[in-house]
């Protein structure tokens, strides 16, 4: 009798537990998907809105639910998520983060998923900040970060200058020379009017990091399978040339050690600045809607040093490891990634589209808002030796941004600076060793 109502129970159990599971797939496959969208500009978040309602008008059975992030809290949003579980199904990041979201085991490998027409279209450039050595893809790249240099054309003209070309670039050092001719004391008080350049250097690990590039330089290099940061030659040459235009020209303006790239953008238009250099190429979209009617600007090709490459980071859209409808995800990733709806998603963000059929359009080699310069920068665009260091993100925020903050406001050298931040880099790239493939 025991044996029989112990068979009956787990019977019932075994019912319970096959109905609950069942209710739960259930659930889960009947609701929209979650897509946490962090476009930030009024254009772009309706942009989003707009294809996110087109593909539910065509897709009733498999409505998606859109959900406004922000840049500042994401990182913490989506920790949890994975920790917990309850993930969107689909979320836009940038390249550098998703990295270490793959290597700790987050992400759906997206390569099977990918068609061949978006893999194809797709730049080489923008899949390598997304794609492991063993060939998984972590995320979508679809648009990608480039930095430019803006330029007032009458304060160019006054002084008789010539700005670049794509055929004839700038070096940095005609750079410093124009910088030097467009600085100015008008009223000689002793007291600049009038700066040459300007950059915004508060959290300046991008900027430093991404130009490193085109000097030589790249601070980190693989040993043993292992990443460690030397700062050498070529990397103190960039910081050396920007603590020269900063202190011995006096070409830059000090009040960009503690501002951002868009903080920059008030002086720009007020005649405080005549070029603004590392900009996001954004920029221009603030340039477009907020700058006084007679204002007049361009863009520079990018800057000359060793060469011209200069590093790539892309806006992502990537599927939790976690999410139970993967192929449904991958289907809307490549509605929204369409050719027609990347470039949407593009021009309202004033960012490079990640396919070649996109910048093949017209709207992307116009001159109107130096679309055509900008774009023509992905020629020069590569890919930085950190790709894939563990740790990389907390290296900028700890190390990085600190000591080049330090570097910018004349607390130490450019030596005293490489030297910690050697130092202090390994230290916290040490905890992240581990055996085997990194990346």
């Amino acid at each position: 009798m025991k044996i029989i109502l112990i068979i009956v129970s787990v019977g019932l159990i075994g019912v319970a537990c096959l109905y609950w599971f069942t209710q739960n797939t259930n659930e889960s496959t009947s609701r929209p998907l979650r897509f946490v969208s962090l476009a930030w500009q009024e254009g772009t978040i309706a942009a989003n809105k707009s294809i996110v309602n087109e593909w539910n008008t065509l897709h009733p059975d498999l409505p998606i639910e859109y959900i406004q992030g922000t840049w500042n809290s994401a990182h913490d949003y989506l920790i949890t998520s994975f920790e917990t579980g309850d993930v969107p199904d689909i979320f836009h990041y940038e390249s550098s983060v998703i990295i270490d979201y793959a290597m700790r085991g987050y992400l759906t490998d997206l390569s099977p998923y990918i068609s061949p027409e978006m893999k194809s279209d797709i730049l080489d450039v923008a899949w390598k900040t997304v794609t492991r050595p063993n060939g998984e893809v972590s995320g979508i790249p679809f648009l990608i970060e480039s930095l430019v240099v803006l330029y007032n054309k009458s304060m160019f003209e006054h002084e008789r200058i010539l700005p670049p070309t794509v055929e004839r670039p700038w070096t940095w050092n005609d750079l410093q020379l124009a910088a030097g001719k467009l600085t100015k004391d008008f009223n000689d008080d002793g007291i600049t009017d009038q700066y040459g350049a300007a950059f915004g250097l508060r959290s300046s690990a991008n900027i430093i990091m991404n130009t490193s590039i085109s000097f030589g330089g790249s601070f980190f290099t693989k040993e043993n399978s292992h990443f460690e940061v030397k700062v050498g030659d070529a990397e103190k040459k960039l910081l050396q040339t920007i603590v020269d235009m900063l202190y011995k020209e006096k070409s830059a303006a000090p009040s960009g050690i503690g501002e951002s790239g868009a903080g920059m953008i008030p002086g720009f238009f007020s005649g405080r600045y005549a070029m603004l250099v590392g900009i996001g190429s954004w920029g221009r979209q603030q340039i477009v809607e907020n700058a006084p009617k007679d204002f007049r600007w361009g863009v520079m090709p990018p800057l000359k040093a060793k060469t011209q490459m200069y590093g790539a980071s892309t806006q992502t859209l990537s599927v939790p490891k976690k999410s139970q409808r993967v192929k449904e995800a991958m289907k809307f990733i490549e509605f929204i990634l369409n050719t027609k709806n990347m470039a949407r998603l593009a021009l309202n963000d004033w960012m490079i589209p990640a396919r070649t059929s996109c910048l093949q359009m017209k709207e992307f080699r116009d001159t109107a808002g130096g679309w055509d310069i900008t774009c023509s920068a992905v020629s020069s665009l590569g890919v930085g030796s950190w790709l894939g260091a563990p740790g990389y993100v907390e290296w900028k925020s700890r190390v990085a941004n600190p000591v080049l903050q330090e570097l910018f406001a004349k607390r130490i050298s450019v030596d005293e600076a490489a030297q910690r931040i050697e130092r202090e880099s390994n230290i916290v790239l040490s905890r992240y060793k581990k055996r085997g493939e990194v990346w």
